[in-house]
């Protein structure tokens, strides 16, 4: 099961951006805007790590800090504020780590790796590249290519792509894709799938009748072919 991820931001550009890197990284994500929404967050979703704003519209980041102190649940503070009292008294209250803004994905994904290993989780950077027969997928870059040409994809395609290569060789149902790319209220939709996929193919594969990338498991979903 993939982590469950609360990012608590309220800058818009700055929460699309984590949204986005994480995604890639396999996490399952979630977000709050302020601390009200926060709080009903982690009571209703249990997430199982926390990247935390100080600067809330409704509130202080410290005080969720401190209402989630006893909570079995990694928190790392994500804030522009450098003093080191700050810092200090902010890990002293019960952060695991404090990250400043502005800061690298690289360092970001290394330091959440580190807060869920201390609390018994452990977890391997998630797959986010994919070559086989002329295809090539790297989703870090956006970057999809056949035969070294770019292929195009919309935004909606590539992030039906994404979750398979993350899985490649394993099967993901179409139960899994639609929540993960449409949202949890469309998981029944199983025609969504079917198009998008559709259309995947057909820009993916030399004959779309016959798929070498993207099978299909009848009833089930679907597989990013390895071999």
């Amino acid at each position: 099961m993939a982590i469950r991820v609360l990012i608590v931001e309220d800058d818009r550009d700055i929460r699309s951006l984590l949204h986005s890197v994480l995604t890639v990284e396999g996490f399952e994500i979630s977000t709050a805007v302020s601390v009200s929404e926060a709080r009903a967050m982690v009571e209703h979703e249990a997430p199982d790590l926390i990247l935390l704003d100080l600067g809330l519209p409704d509130g202080r980041g410290e005080d969720l800090l401190a209402a989630w102190r006893t909570l079995a649940v990694p928190i790392i503070v994500v804030s522009a504020r450098e003093d080191e009292a700050g810092k200090i008294a902010l890990l002293d209250a019960g952060a695991d780590d404090y990250l400043v803004k502005p800061f690298g994905v690289g360092e970001l994904l290394a330091r959440m790796r580190v807060a869920l290993r201390h609390r018994g989780t452990s977890i391997s950077p998630a797959q986010t590249t994919y070559e086989l027969e002329g295809l090539g997928v790297d989703l870090t870059t956006h970057r999809v290519t056949r035969d070294g040409v770019e292929i195009k994809l919309t935004a909606t395609e590539f992030k039906l792509l994404a979750r398979l290569v993350q899985k490649a060789g394993q099967v993901v149902t179409h139960r899994q894709l639609l929540i993960d790319v449409w949202g949890a209220e469309y998981a029944e939709h199983t025609h969504y799938v079917r198009v998008y996929m559709g259309n995947l193919r057909a820009k993916l594969e030399r004959d779309p009748t016959d798929p070498r990338y993207v099978r299909t498991e009848v009833g089930v979903g679907y597989r990013l072919a390895v071999e």
